[in-house]
């Protein structure tokens, strides 16, 4: 169908079961999945094949970097080819992102970390995707987000659409990314707070609302299209899903604890630090494709300008919590206002030509946006869509606001519970820096409000969340799935509890991206994770194939 073209026959759809797609998919996915396990020594059939996901936490490029790690040597141990579905929140999703850009990832693990160490990205081509999208209705700081994470981080612009998924065979684990509307987050029922996106459709799990997924972003009225509108690429997806900072009780845990920065104060102290960490992270990623060294020592400087003045903020904390409101209001805004005229009055200074260009038009694109604070919407498919299940927090407004699920949950298990997927064992890779388990009891919560079945959790295992495990085994039973949860700093790499929070602190989610040496660190440790736990893991693949098998009979 052609864009712009009116298409009243397709509509949003209602089911609470796989779509058609999907589950021709798996089927052949399964085949896959069975030559696995028969290799690895696992009595199965095809039709006792056991439900495994994978699924990976949030944690910015902590966890992006730390899930490839983990999948590479789950795929030197001969396990990733039991995985039947991946699944991810915030920075994992970044790492989807990369991997399935390429049609046979799961079997070329030593090529995609290659691809992550050795690619770069040239500047014209983010500069040329930034003057296309700047000219939509929608261009907003989700679209910086993602040209940042795409390019500086997985140093990649993948342009295809996840809808063009659907026409590769199953070498690879079934793709779900993760999202929540932030509306209904804010203000609405949790069964209209968790959205997914897959090759094949886009919606509401909760709700059994969706729409192909070539189709999110297009105009809907009363749940029929009406306008069929381009797909989001893989970039601008990358940007929506790791949106962690488009709300702001999420922007309080990136402001330190003692500036005591009040709930109402909380939007002004997020611009200031977007703003520098968006201006030190284009710095970082104009200078790999820069070699004229008059503008590497041009770009040198306003690093070092950047720097120096945070620290002058950093000095001027001291009495912050005891002024007043609007001084500290004020306050922020002076702090916003320096950068803006420290960029501004760098780049007037620069020498004319390709640089300068360059640089002004990203300065010129950039700094709106962080100036008004405007996160990204995109078009609404249940506006005024009438249906008793859709709540008015969804069906009353035109655009939806899709943002990181890590702030709901910051592993995905609300879209692999329940009879739809029927997962028999979910793989949790815990890249979560702050309080352990809480992926796991927010899970338990949420499945017990949505009357899911879920493991039993032993109330002493939380008591070790400072300093925990490796691994822990929460077994399920009649139709609740095994959980096996490996956190990534745990007692095999950290002496104590504080050395898993000095880790946590130096491999935080906010912070300038990593050098190689660190992030080779960072899936080192991922790595060791996985093989130390390879027969473990084995054993719970096995058990959870006898537990499909025993179910069939």
């Amino acid at each position: 169908m052609e864009e712009g073209q009116a298409a009243s026959e397709k509509s949003v759809h209602e089911s609470w079961r796989m779509c058609a797609g999907e589950q021709e998919y798996v089927q052949e996915r399964k085949k896959i999945v069975l030559e696995s396990l028969t290799s690895l020594g696992i009595n199965c059939t095809e039709d006792s094949v056991p439900h495994i996901a994978l699924l990976g936490s949030g944690g910015g490029e902590r966890a992006a970097v730390s899930l490839v790690g983990s999948l590479y040597q789950m795929e030197k141990d001969g396990l990733l080819d039991s995985v039947l579905y991946l699944g991810g929140v915030s920075g994992s999703t970044w790492s989807m992102a990369f991997l399935y850009s390429d049609p046979e990832w799961s079997v070329g693990m030593d090529k995609a970390t290659s691809r992550l160490i050795e690619s770069e990205v040239e500047l014209a081509e983010v500069l040329s995707w930034l003057g296309e999208k700047m000219k939509e209705e929608d261009f907003s700081l989700s679209d910086i987000w993602g040209v940042v994470t795409s390019a500086g981080i997985m140093k990649q612009m993948d342009l295809r659409h996840l809808s063009e998924d659907t026409r590769r065979n199953a070498t690879n684990p079934y793709p779900i990314y993760c999202a929540i509307e932030r509306n209904c987050y804010t203000d609405g029922p949790t069964a209209g707070k968790w959205f997914e996106l897959s090759p094949h459709e886009a919606g509401f799990p909760e709700l059994g609302l969706f729409v192909e997924a070539s189709l999110l972003g297009s105009k809907f009225e009363s749940g029929r299209l009406v306008e069929n509108l381009l797909e989001m690429d893989m970039v601008q997806l990358q940007g929506v899903l790791g949106s962690a900072m488009a709300d702001e009780g999420q922007v309080r845990e990136y402001i330190p604890s003692h500036l005591n920065v009040p709930t109402s104060l909380l939007s002004a102290g997020g611009r200031y630090l977007h703003m520098y960490i968006s201006f030190y992270k284009f710095v970082a990623l104009i200078r790999r494709n820069i070699k004229d060294p008059r503008s590497l020592s041009d770009l040198d400087k306003l690093r070092q300008l950047l720097i120096e003045t945070n620290r002058i903020h950093q000095g001027e904390f001291e009495g912050f919590q005891l002024k007043s409101f609007e001084e500290k209001k004020t306050l922020l805004q002076q702090w916003s206002m320096r950068q803006l005229a420290l960029v501004e009055t760098w780049s007037l200074g620069l020498e004319e030509g390709t640089f300068k260009t360059h640089v002004t038009f990203i300065i010129e694109t950039v700094l709106p946006l962080i100036v008004q604070w405007e996160w990204g919407t995109t078009r609404n498919f249940l506006n005024n869509y009438d249906n008793s299940s859709a709540p008015l927090c969804l069906t009353s407004r035109e655009t939806l606001n899709l943002v990181d699920a890590g702030l709901f949950n910051n592993i995905p298990y609300p879209s692999f519970l329940g009879e739809k997927r029927d997962i028999d064992l979910i793989i949790a890779l815990e890249y979560s820096a702050g309080d352990m388990f809480e992926t796991l009891t927010l899970a338990r919560d949420y499945a017990t409000e949505m009357t899911k079945p879920f493991p039993e959790i032993d109330e002493k295992v939380l008591e070790e969340k400072e300093w925990p495990k490796d691994l822990y085994v929460f077994e399920g039973k009649e139709k609740a799935p095994t959980i096996v949860y490996l956190p990534l700093f745990n007692r095999n790499n950290s002496k104590d509890a504080d050395e898993v929070k000095e880790r946590m602190e130096e491999y935080s989610t906010f912070q300038l991206p990593y050098t190689l040496e660190k992030a080779t660190q960072l899936s080192e440790m991922a790595k060791e994770n996985m093989k130390r736990n390879k027969e473990t893991l084995l054993r719970e693949i096995s058990k959870a194939a006898q537990r499909r098998h025993d179910r069939q009979e």
